[in-house]
């Protein structure tokens, strides 16, 4: 089987740590790696670590980008760049957490990269309490 995979990118390590914790626990079929924190373990993202997180799970269905904060988007890109044959590597304009809830949930579907895609793009609307 295969899945479209995903990959978390934070300003913390421990933010994508426990995040990807609880995702494998959901889904623990689907490839996903994550790229928190700097090497010296201060906050901040790293180009080069995003990097080895995509290619370290990257599917021939294609591959999901979560993003944190501004610049990890920056570095994101960067990445993707860096990398040949990046067509199916795309990144979410969605939160973090409920984004990666809802890729992570979809992807163990074997639903495609589109729909993964625009299932963490979804997420942007959920509403959490009805008023």
């Amino acid at each position: 089987m295969n899945y479209v995979s995903i990959v978390l990118i934070s300003h913390s390590k421990e933010i994508v740590n426990g995040l990807e914790k609880l995702l494998k626990q959901i889904q623990p079929q689907v490839p996903l790696a994550v790229a928190g924190g700097m090497e010296d373990e201060e906050i901040g993202t790293e180009v080069f670590k995003i990097k080895a997180a995509i290619e370290s799970v990257r599917s021939p269905k294609g591959t999901v980008i979560l993003f944190d904060l501004g610049s990890a988007l920056m570095n994101a890109e960067m990445a993707i760049e860096m990398i040949d044959n990046n067509e199916n590597v795309k990144i979410a304009d969605a939160p973090l957490l409920e984004g990666s809830y809802a890729a992570i949930v979809e992807a163990g579907c074997e639903s495609t990269l589109e729909e993964v895609l625009a299932s963490a793009e979804g997420a942007r609307n959920l509403q959490k309490i009805q008023k």
